[in-house]
């Protein structure tokens, strides 16, 4: 016995839901296929959740800095029993809305289940054959747990939103965007925490400059960072884990209460039994797409952090557009056309778009560079929260940004417009005639942009 499907979409992530409703509201007969929860990385074990946890830490961090304010306050304790409750309303208001969309949309059949192809056409799910005409794969990816950490103790990005309880000293490996946002949270929340990092600087995909300036920022308060660590070992002791790592050649031990890993994120791909349906992996792993997301069966898509096109929630809907728009209302629509762009959350936060200064300087082109410190802009000081600083690149010739970065208040929400301004190819002489409203960070971007200079 087997049923048939007009589209399948497998993965109920940032892409598969809002593709499915759309495939079902088109006319096609759907099919939702779902193991775990609806809404992805994002919903349960990503955005939400840690944004979440986040403004729990930002909240505490400024209850301690109330005198700074001219405002009194008591001792400032934390409860992680009622941060994880309030995480957990918050997560679960979303995951149930979106189960409740879907099972109540016409034309469309949720499964829960784990699919698996058995041929270019057909999946397996519990026990059950699927036969689909187009296949929309959703199915995200997870936190990489090293051979070196298998033995011992430790938490992922998933297990940690589970504790309760706060961390004595929380030792953190990875010094990249998961791994910072932690860090400062938990530091936040009071415990001691050390973050060891296997290249010579965190945040190593960012300019030196603004690596150095997020390092300042998390070891101002206290974090500890170890740079140029390698050939980890992490071991039980006791109820603590023991991680251990060489560092200029010798080799230094750490007693730790937990250990996070953030080390990196591999695409779930192995149980969809790809190779019998005929769709090949790229060099990295993920799945082999083209500008419009199809993979190397031109009846099979890949959305989302499996497509190995971006790993945020942003990127992920993109694709849900891209595909949807294509299939459904004949646009011609590629992943080559949006400008990338993401942001960090530590405090303050990080917007980034378009180009690094090392790409701008790789291209070989004539390029415009302006940088203004956090210190220099009104909104910033008075809110006593001036760390940082804004930095743009623009084409000399076409006077047209090609890529920003802004660590600083409000850094992730003015860089959305300058995004905007990349995407409608503006110059920057049009924002700097634009009157921008007083007082807010963004009316430092013109300020900004006139102070462009030549980049040598």
């Amino acid at each position: 016995m087997s049923r048939s499907f007009d589209a399948i979409v497998i993965g109920g992530g940032q892409a598969g839901p809002f593709l499915a409703a759309r495939l079902a509201g088109g006319g096609r007969k759907t099919a939702l296929i779902e193991r775990r929860f609806m809404g992805g990385t994002c919903v349960n074990d990503g955005c939400q959740p840690t944004k979440t946890l986040v403004a729990s830490a930002r909240v505490a961090y400024l209850a301690r800095r109330a005198a700074d304010f001219g405002v009194s306050t008591g001792p400032v304790s934390v409860d992680m029993a009622a941060i994880r409750a309030r995480k957990e309303k918050i997560v679960l208001a979303s995951r149930n809305g979106l189960d409740r969309w879907m099972e109540s949309t016409e034309n469309l059949t949720v499964i829960r289940g784990s699919a698996a192809f058995v041929s270019p056409h057909a999946v397996e799910v519990n026990g059950e054959e699927l036969e689909g005409g187009e296949f929309f794969l959703n199915t995200g990816a997870r936190a990489v747990v090293p051979d070196w950490a298998k033995d011992g103790p430790h938490l992922t990005n998933t297990s940690i939103l589970e504790l309760d309880v706060l961390p004595e000293h929380l030792v953190i490996v990875g010094g990249s965007y998961i791994g910072l946002e932690f860090a400062q949270m938990y530091r936040r929340f009071g415990a001691e925490v050390t973050v060891l990092e296997k290249g010579e600087r965190i945040a190593g995909r960012e300019d030196p400059d603004v690596s150095e300036a997020i390092r300042e920022i998390i070891e101002g308060e206290g974090v500890r960072v170890v740079t140029g660590a390698s050939c980890f070992k992490a071991e039980p002791s006791g109820d603590r884990v023991s991680v251990s790592y060489e560092e200029d050649g010798s080799r230094e031990p750490i007693a730790g209460s937990h250990l996070l890993l953030a080390v990196g994120r591999v695409p779930n791909v192995e149980d969809l039994q790809l190779e019998k349906a005929g769709v090949a992996l790229n060099a990295r792993g993920y799945i082999d797409v083209d500008d419009r997301l199809r993979t190397s069966q031109p009846h099979i898509y890949a959305m989302g952090d499996v497509n190995g096109h971006g790993a945020f929630t942003h990127t992920s809907y993109n694709d849900f557009e891209i595909v949807s728009q294509n299939l459904l209302d004949g646009a011609d629509r590629r992943v080559s056309d949006r400008v990338p762009a993401y942001a960090l959350y530590i405090d303050p936060p990080l917007g980034r778009a378009g180009m690094s200064e090392a790409e701008v300087r790789a291209s070989g082109r004539t390029a415009l560079v302006a940088t203004r410190p956090m210190t220099k802009v009104s909104r910033a000081n008075e809110r006593a929260e001036n760390l940082g600083f804004m930095k743009v690149f623009a084409d000399a010739g076409t006077r047209k940004i090609l890529g920003v970065a802004l660590l600083g208040i409000e850094g992730d929400e003015v860089m959305q417009s300058l995004l905007e301004a990349m995407a409608a190819g503006v110059s920057v002489d049009t924002i700097i005639r634009t009157m921008h409203v007083h007082p807010t960070v963004s009316e430092l971007v013109p300020t900004l942009l006139q102070d462009l200079k030549p980049l040598v």
